[in-house]
């Protein structure tokens, strides 16, 4: 009885664990470029108390044997990237991803770290960067007297502006977006930022449109894959998971006061 109430105590945390990914979610379903997180377990150590295979006779063994669980535990967060829905905000700098692949931009320490929030502005410099000010790379600098209702980004990342009056369009820059074998294990950051890992390997570059690259999408923004219905759902299993584990705990304490209150 001691153990199950243990074990169902790893059972609350875990569900603890659960909501907590849920919440997460649920409170990022307007980020952009916000992927969803699924909580995963797996079955704690096993104490055997009988091996299978035990000789039972000389002739016979037991075909199956005794093992005692002792819970569950929090195995990973797994991060899915499926694409989330394009919204269209009419805003000249805001970028959609279509397909894979993810934004470069430089931090303020000089280190790379990718996004899907294509949310960009135009600094004091005509340089686009993020909300935060995070260059985008490879840099895209817009000349002086640019016209900033001229700008146009094309689905394959051909960056070209008017200026001053020429009606002719000048090509300014190239946007890249960046691939990795294993996106599930890039590190997230916050600021809808992630960085590179060893287990997400090495990011590779290429064109939007060619080789599997996704394309661009201007005045597109990819909003969050958050499913609300699907989260609600989650939640009312995982409510009831840690309630059915409370039970447990309540039922095995109303067996030991039993135990304890034979003797009178």
């Amino acid at each position: 009885m001691v153990r199950s109430l243990w074990t169902a105590a790893t059972g609350m945390n875990g569900q603890q664990n659960n909501i907590d990914t849920i919440s997460n979610n649920l409170s990022n379903v307007n980020t952009s470029g916000y992927k969803q997180q699924r909580a995963e377990f797996e079955d704690l150590i096993y104490q055997n108390v009988k091996l299978a295979g035990t000789p039972a006779t000389e002739d016979t063994v037991t075909p199956v044997g005794v093992q005692m669980g002792s819970g569950v535990k929090l195995a990973s967060t797994q991060r899915i990237f499926t694409q989330g829905n394009l919204q269209n905000t009419g805003v000249t700098t805001d970028l959609g991803i279509v397909g894979e692949g993810f934004f470069r931009v430089q931090q303020y320490d000089g280190s790379y770290a990718y996004t899907r929030d294509g949310s960009f502005k135009v600094d004091a410099n005509g340089q686009l960067v993020t909300s935060n000010g995070l260059r985008v790379m490879p840099e895209i600098i817009l000349p002086e007297n640019y016209e900033i209702d001229t700008l146009n980004i094309s689905n394959d990342g051909r960056v070209t502006v008017k200026v001053g009056g020429n009606d002719t369009p000048l090509e300014v820059g190239q946007m890249e977006i960046y691939r990795f074998g294993n996106p599930a294990g890039l590190e997230a950051t916050g600021d809808n930022l992630f960085i590179q890992s060893n287990a997400s390997g090495v990011a590779m570059a290429g064109r939007p449109g060619q080789d599997g690259w996704g394309t661009t999408r201007q005045k597109f923004l990819e909003m969050s894959n958050v499913s609300v219905v699907n989260e609600m759902v989650q939640m009312i299993v995982a409510q009831r998971a840690y309630e059915f584990n409370s039970k447990a705990i309540q039922t095995s304490d109303a067996m030991l006061q039993t135990a304890t209150g034979l003797k009178r």
